[in-house]
């Protein structure tokens, strides 16, 4: 990891621990980190029929409020326009598709604390 910051070393760990939680819910992820022109999707993963767009959010403490709150309706929107860019890309179909935001907390008395918010977005 040279010349990566220590948060964007944060953003990467806490995107390893998300997706580990998604697949240890029975999730299966579809793509991670995909990038376009008009920004990211950090990760496509598939519940059932849903096809679900996360937006990983990790922080190292709650000082600054919890990590889903730094989610702005305009990246909310973002991830909608993003989402359908990949579907696009990708030829992928869905019945359904969920905007979540998994949080990833780092403390060093509680250790590492994961919340998936299904459908927030």
């Amino acid at each position: 990891m040279v010349g990566m910051g220590i948060s964007n070393a944060v953003g990467r760990f806490g995107e390893e621990v998300a997706v580990r939680h998604l697949r240890e819910s029975g999730m299966a992820v579809e793509d991670r980190n995909w990038r376009c022109r008009a920004g990211e999707i950090d990760v496509v993963a598939r519940d059932g029929d849903a096809l679900v767009f996360c937006e990983v959010k990790t922080r190292r403490g709650t000082r600054f409020g919890r990590p889903a709150e730094a989610v702005s309706p305009e990246k909310a929107n973002r991830l909608r326009k993003l989402a359908g860019m990949w579907l696009a890309d990708s030829g992928k179909h869905a019945p359904t598709l969920r905007f979540d935001v998994v949080e990833v907390l780092l403390s060093t008395t509680l250790g590492t604390q994961v919340e998936h918010l299904r459908g927030v977005l």
